[in-house]
């Protein structure tokens, strides 16, 4: 399985911090970049949509993974670092390249695990 998070980031953290808007969440490079390359800001759209949820809005430490399950259909699931579930949905299809990926978000600022 191919791994975006090989391809994307540092293990420096990130020098540029971007906001969402007008959410006020912000972002690192890696983040960024991996959102450009695949065309996947609509991943940032999906994981900062989910915050409207006060229940989840309040676990200050999520991960969230992508899985692709079958050929163009994937799943993300978050949880709150202990692999206890916060939410999850299913993407019916999408055109991203890469068959996993995991974005943090951390006290409102989403990053790559590397960039921690």
């Amino acid at each position: 399985m191919r791994n975006a998070n090989d391809n994307f980031g540092s293990s420096n953290g990130s020098e540029n911090f971007f906001c969402h808007r007008p959410s006020l969440i912000l972002y690192t490079d890696g983040v960024k970049a991996m959102a450009e390359t695949c065309e996947a800001f609509w991943l940032i759209d999906l994981i900062v949509s989910h915050q409207c949820h006060r229940e989840i809005n309040l676990e200050r430490f999520q991960v969230w993974d992508l899985k692709r399950v079958k050929d163009n259909t994937f799943t993300i699931l978050a949880t709150d670092g202990n692999h206890n579930r916060v939410t999850s949905q299913n993407i019916e299809f999408s055109d991203f390249p890469y068959d996993l990926a995991t974005i943090w978000l951390v006290d409102g600022c989403l990053m790559l695990p590397c960039e921690y």
